[in-house]
């Protein structure tokens, strides 16, 4: 009778944890997740992206201009935090898709980003993956939008 109970319990415990691995990875918590790193890159919280970026996170701004780590990133985000004030008035999405292969998701899409004097519309492309059930941000990719296009 226990080896039933333990081969029952095992079982029920191995479906709990496949199903919290899989859980992060669906269109709508992925969607979700994404607009809080919006939420958070115009009201910064270094504990949403200390939690939420990968360790080998890589942020590629436009041309290329500038290349951010995880560290890079949380030590702007404390600084602003601190501060309590970003340069970034807004920051707005829209056409926002995701597909996920597997354990990946990739969100595409465009964010208004209003800094001042004029809004600057930019294309992304994000990279999300499960890592032990939760999803975790591993590169953003953003390119400005020339005015008219």
């Amino acid at each position: 009778m226990k080896p039933v109970i333990l081969f029952v319990l095992f079982n029920i415990l191995t479906l709990l944890n496949t199903f919290a691995q899989q859980s992060c990875m669906t269109a709508a918590s992925i969607k979700a997740l994404d607009a809080q790193w919006e939420a958070n890159n115009l009201n910064p919280d270094p504990e949403f992206f200390k939690s939420t970026l990968a360790e080998n996170f890589i942020w590629v701004h436009n041309h290329a201009s500038m290349i951010d780590t995880k560290e890079d990133v949380i030590k702007r985000t404390e600084i602003q935090a601190a501060k309590g004030t970003t340069n970034t008035r807004s920051r707005t999405q829209s056409e926002v898709k995701v597909e996920i292969t597997g354990n990946t998701a990739i969100v595409t899409g465009f964010t208004v980003v209003d800094r001042g004097p004029t809004p600057t519309k930019y294309h992304f492309m994000r990279t999300y993956v499960d890592v032990d059930g939760k999803c975790l941000l591993t590169g953003n990719h953003t390119m400005a939008i020339p005015e008219g296009e």
